[in-house]
This record gives C-alpha cells, sequence and structure tokens, in this order.
C-alpha cells in the first residue's frame, strides 16, 4: 500500500509527473489544500526501476518517510466504512451484562492479534499501529502485524533467555524507546507481571523481582544494588553496547513463532508503585481484566479515538497512564499510538512535534500544558490536533482558558489514581465547567461519601469514593502487594475509597478540592488548596504555586503558598507582591481562604509525573514547630 499525499502543483512539474505515475498504477492519491510535505506508506522497491525521479526519491527516503523542508505530513488514511471493530461486537453482550464476562481473556491474543488479522483482511485502514520519533532522525514504524512478530520474539526471549515462568515478576525501568512497548506486550503474552517502577532498590526488595529490564542510565545503579536483591537473577540491558553481567536485550535472536499463554480474567498482568505523594509507594496490582478487558468493553469513554487516529501521550514510562494512554486503551480502539522519546520535557520540542506530525490526540499533564501556554503559540498550526486531554492532579481554569484562546481547543480533564484508572472524565462533547474533572465513567458508581459511608448530597463535601458492593467493577486494581492492612484500609461499607476529597453538583460534576491530609483547616474553616492555587495562578506574577497548611498558635493552621514567580517578575519587590497576591486570593476566592504566609522558591518538589509534593512542603513546615 502506497499513499501519496500532495500539495498543489504547476501542471507539468515534477510533481505533476510523480502524480500521475501513482494514478496511472492505481496508488491513492490525497490533494491537501495547504502546504505539507510528501510521505508514503510501505515499501517503495517494486516500482523505483520506473523512473531516474524515483530513483532520488529513494536516496533521499529515511524511515519510508520523504521530507520537504518545515513541515509534515498530517493526514492519515481515513476510510470510516472500515471502523467498526468485531472486538468490541464480540463482546457487546458482556458490556450490554446480558452475559458475564468471559473467564480467559489475554489483552495480546484478544485484541492486539484480532487487530493484526483485520488489517491483514483489510478492515482496518493502512495506518501504522505504533510510530515512535526521537527528535534526532530516527524512526521506528510498525503495524499491529508487526508489532505482534517483534512481541513473539521478545516473549521467547524472557521465557528462554530469562527463564521466566508465567506468575513471575520482571521489573521495567525504560525511558520513551520502543523496547518499552515491546516488553509491555511481550509480558502480556507471557503471564508474567510487569513492575513499572524507580528507586531501585527499595523497588526490587519489595517486588523480588527475577529480572530487570533497563538502559545504559540506570544500569550503574541497579549493579550497586544488586548484592542486596537476593532474587534478582537476570539483568537485561537496552545498548549499543555491552556491560560486565548483563545480556544485552538487542544482541538476542528468537523466533517469531510464540504461543500466548492462557490468562484468566483476574489473573495479575502488571503491578505499578504509586507516587509516593502522601508516604512510601505501594505496590498495586492489576488484572488482564481492570487493564485489557476494560476498555473493550467501556470503548470511548474518554478517549474516543478510531484506527484513524493518532494519540501522543507524553506520561513517563513508570506511570500506569502512560500503559493506558499508549498500550491498553488506544490499541483497544486500533488507533496509532505516536510516542516520542523526549529525554527532556521542552515546551518547543513538545509545540514543534504537534505541528509538524499528523497528531489528533494530545494527552499532557496539568504541569505540560501550565509550561506550554506561557510560549508563544501563534507561530505554531496544530492542523490535525482536534482533542486534548490532562490529568494527574487538577489543571487550573486560568491555564484551560490560556489554551482555548490560544489554540482554540478545550483541554478535557479527566480523574484518577495508580489504584482505580480513570474514574471521571470530561469526554467529547461534553459541557466543560472549568474546574471540573467531568462525570463518573463506566464502568465505575462514583459518589461522594461521609466517614460511615452514607452517600452525600449534590453540593456537600466529603470523600470521592467507588460503589465495589455488590459487584466490584472492572477497573480496579486488585489490591496493595503483601500489604493486606492498607487493602483492608482502603474500603469503607460498600465503597472503596480513593482518599480524595471533592463536591459533585446538580449535573453529576465532580470538583476535587484535594487529598484527605491536604485540606486546611484555619479556625474552623475548611480550605482547598486547589482553590487558592487556582487563584494564584490567575495573577500574571505566578508561574505555578503549591498551597498546604502551616501551624499557628492562634488559627491551629493558616494558608501558606509557595510561589515560583513568572520570569518577567522575578526582580520585583516582593514584600508589596506578598500584598497583591493576598489581595488578589482575597478577591478571587473569599476573604478567609487568602494565603497568610508566603514564600517565593525557585521550583516545587514534585513526582515524576509532575505531581506536586504538598506532604514534602507541609512537613516542612509542621517541623518548623
Amino acid at each position: 500500500m502506497v499513499t501519496l499525499i500532495i500539495h498543489q502543483f504547476k501542471t507539468g512539474s515534477f510533481l505533476s509527473c510523480l502524480s500521475g505515475y501513482f494514478q496511472n498504477n492505481n496508488y491513492p492519491v490525497y490533494y491537501l489544500c495547504y502546504r505539507i510535505p510528501l510521505i508514503f506508506f510501505g515499501e517503495l522497491k517494486h516500482f523505483a526501476k520506473s523512473s531516474s525521479a524515483m530513483k532520488i526519491l529513494l536516496k533521499l527516503r529515511t524511515h519510508k518517510t520523504l521530507w520537504i523542508p518545515n513541515s509534515y505530513c498530517r493526514s492519515f488514511h481515513k476510510d470510516h466504512k472500515l471502523l467498526a471493530s468485531e472486538i468490541f461486537s464480540h463482546y457487546e453482550p458482556s458490556k450490554r451484562h446480558e452475559k458475564e464476562a468471559p473467564e480467559y481473556f489475554n489483552f495480546a491474543s484478544d485484541v492486539l492479534d484480532k487487530w493484526s488479522q483485520m488489517e491483514k483482511d483489510g478492515k482496518r485502514p493502512s495506518n501504522p499501529a505504533f510510530w515512535w520519533i526521537n527528535g534526532r532522525g530516527g524512526e521506528e514504524r510498525w503495524s499491529f502485524e508487526e508489532l505482534g512478530f517483534r512481541s513473539r520474539k521478545v516473549a521467547n526471549m524472557l521465557m528462554e533467555v530469562c527463564g521466566l515462568q508465567k506468575g513471575d515478576r520482571l521489573i521495567v525501568i525504560l525511558p520513551r524507546i520502543p523496547e518499552w512497548w515491546l516488553v509491555h506486550v511481550a509480558c502480556i503474552r507471557t503471564g508474567t507481571t510487569q513492575l513499572t517502577a524507580r528507586d531501585i532498590l527499595y523497588r526490587l526488595q519489595a517486588s523480588k523481582a527475577k529480572c530487570i529490564i533497563t538502559s545504559d542510565k540506570v544500569a550503574p545503579a541497579v549493579d550497586s544494588v544488586a548484592s542486596e536483591c537476593q532474587f534478582l537473577k537476570t539483568k537485561l540491558i537496552v545498548s549499543e553496547g555491552s556491560r560486565n553481567g548483563w545480556v544485552n536485550f538487542n544482541e538476542l535472536t528468537q523466533p517469531a513463532d510464540h504461543i500466548c499463554v492462557k490468562t484468566k480474567m483476574q489473573d495479575p498482568v502488571m503491578i505499578f508503585f504509586t507516587s509516593g505523594t502522601t508516604g512510601s509507594p505501594k505496590m498495586t496490582e492489576h488484572t488482564q481484566g481492570s487493564l485489557g478487558f476494560r476498555p473493550v468493553i467501556s470503548e470511548r469513554y474518554w478517549l474516543d479515538t478510531t484506527p484513524s487516529d493518532v494519540i501522543w501521550c507524553t506520561a513517563d514510562t513508570g506511570w500506569i497512564v502512560a500503559s493506558l494512554g499508549s498500550v491498553f486503551d488506544p490499541w483497544a480502539l486500533g488507533s496509532c499510538v505516536f510516542a516520542h522519546s523526549l529525554p527532556q520535557i521542552e515546551p518547543t520540542t513538545i509545540l514543534s512535534t504537534i505541528s509538524r506530525f499528523p497528531i489528533s490526540t494530545f494527552f499532557g499533564a496539568p504541569t505540560l500544558f501550565r509550561m506550554l501556554v506561557q510560549h508563544d503559540l501563534s507561530s505554531y498550526k496544530f492542523m490535525s490536533l482536534t482533542h486534548c486531554l490532562s490529568g494527574g492532579e487538577p489543571l487550573n481554569p486560568e491555564v484551560m482558558e490560556q489554551w482555548k484562546s490560544k489554540t482554540g481547543l478545550n483541554i478535557h480533564e479527566i480523574y484518577g489514581q495508580t489504584e482505580t484508572v480513570l474514574i471521571c472524565s470530561v469526554s467529547k462533547g461534553m459541557k466543560i465547567k472549568a474546574g471540573s474533572m467531568g462525570k463518573a465513567a463506566p464502568p465505575f458508581d462514583v459518589q461522594i461519601i461521609d466517614e460511615n459511608a452514607h452517600v452525600l448530597p449534590p453540593g456537600q463535601e466529603g470523600e470521592i469514593a467507588i460503589r465495589i458492593k455488590p459487584t466490584r467493577p472492572l477497573g480496579l486494581f486488585s489490591k496493595y502487594i503483601d500489604n493486606p492492612e492498607k487493602t483492608a484500609a482502603a474500603e469503607r461499607g460498600s465503597f472503596y475509597v480513593t482518599g480524595d476529597r471533592g463536591t459533585m453538583d446538580k449535573d453529576g460534576y465532580f470538583w476535587f478540592i484535594g487529598r484527605g491530609d491536604d485540606v486546611i483547616i484555619s479556625s474552623g474553616y475548611r480550605i482547598g488548596p486547589f482553590e487558592v492555587e487556582s487563584a494564584l495562578i490567575e495573577h500574571p506574577a505566578v508561574a505555578e504555586s503549591a498551597v498546604v497548611s502551616s501551624p499557628d498558635p492562634l488559627r491551629g493552621e493558616v494558608v501558606k503558598a509557595f510561589v515560583v514567580l513568572s520570569p518577567a517578575f522575578t526582580s520585583c519587590d516582593l514584600e508589596n507582591l506578598t500584598l497583591e497576591l493576598q489581595e488578589h486570593v482575597k478577591k478571587v476566592t473569599a476573604p478567609y481562604k487568602y494565603p497568610r504566609k508566603m514564600e517565593f522558591v525557585k521550583q516545587l518538589p514534585k513526582t515524576v509525573t509532575g505531581k506536586i509534593k504538598r506532604n514534602e512542603l507541609r512537613n516542612k513546615e509542621w517541623r518548623r514547630m
């Protein structure tokens, strides 16, 4: 299959002749009314001999892509007659609760391999399933068929070279490189449980992992603690060179004829460490059902993509949102997963990538959007982008408004945890209420409850909870590994309690207030940090802020704000600026909510996902007593 996309050109020109060649040989040609280059899907060798011009093109070709300066193709093959998925129709009775969910399910064989077969049968557009770039000219594009071929080879490697069996644990610490996706799928095929994690010694000891796969950057740290990890047997390194005591992932050659193991719906598939914002990271176990089957029966509830869409999820590979946004949910829908190595999160790289590539759906953390809106977006044209999502922590309404005014696009918020996947979302077509994280997403029944597990009426503050009785919904984690007390403590009556506080309005929209221990009680008033942070960021002097409680002899505790200044305000008189910001918060929120204490800092402590570590700042404040 070859697809040629051509900008307007003059009759008799080289491009006109090239277009004629394609049309005469029955290759589809798409004409676009804006300036874009030529891009070729598929091998060109079989017609390279037809003209000297084609030989020149082949010499210029890099990874099947022909570049014309300054821009990139932004059109994918779209044939909406081919978008109906046999996968969803097969499980429709389970979705409608007319039939029990199947006892056995494996995301690799029951979803990915089915898409591969649909490719062969011409029932899916001829677009890649995976598209990776490194920003330096390197590129990989795989169809579902090639993804299957490569992942089977890795599955054989895990079983034959590493000696892993179904149920064994493998820890993966890799950056955004193609091998991370291959290991993901290979683990699903073999039934081994993948742990995505950081802070190596703690996680190796806690997980009892038998194998680790990592890169040059992390390997020295692994070697420094390996002697204390009695369960670790095999170390695989993804590297262009060799390292003593390690097996090189890229040098292993394995056959591609691998039979996928038979797994049950409740069999573990991945273990994620929580982000550690309120204590030591905990291991949360997810199953074939919670990660793989959930998006199949929930279908399009938050992504709402099709096989013609390209989704770019910028989340770090160590966290559950990366698996949801760039493995399970988009591939359940047959979409193309786009990835950039992004050794550093640099706003201009993000913006130019969205502008140059046909990315239709973009997912980023609130921290990233806060960075992007501070740049001049007028020089970037997002011709393919139609859907933007954010999650991980609340997104300030001011940032949403700035993004909308500069791009014309809304940001749709999602809410979830490592334990729950996504439980609330602002879906396409839903009314956007700035500051709200949307409505409950299927299959969850989300409520606001009190300390006695009673459901509270709209507008009343309580704990965000998920109903788990009489039926535990798909998507919820199975347990905290080796921590039954913590698992039991997360349940209250008929609910799983998230530990977050919020409200629900009369329309069913949820509003985040803060972690249970983030809420500030000052002179009897309950103050959520997010509301104060959102007020602060509306002021042009504030680039970012974090609000926590601080001890006070009169009020018990008061609001304290840690503020990162915008570059233009770094030389301001801080005493006067403090008074100005305090007055600003009083006007935007309420007089009792303003920060009575304020500290200007260069940066805020964050987890690697970009969440602000309020607990670290709060603990620092209370240690000063």
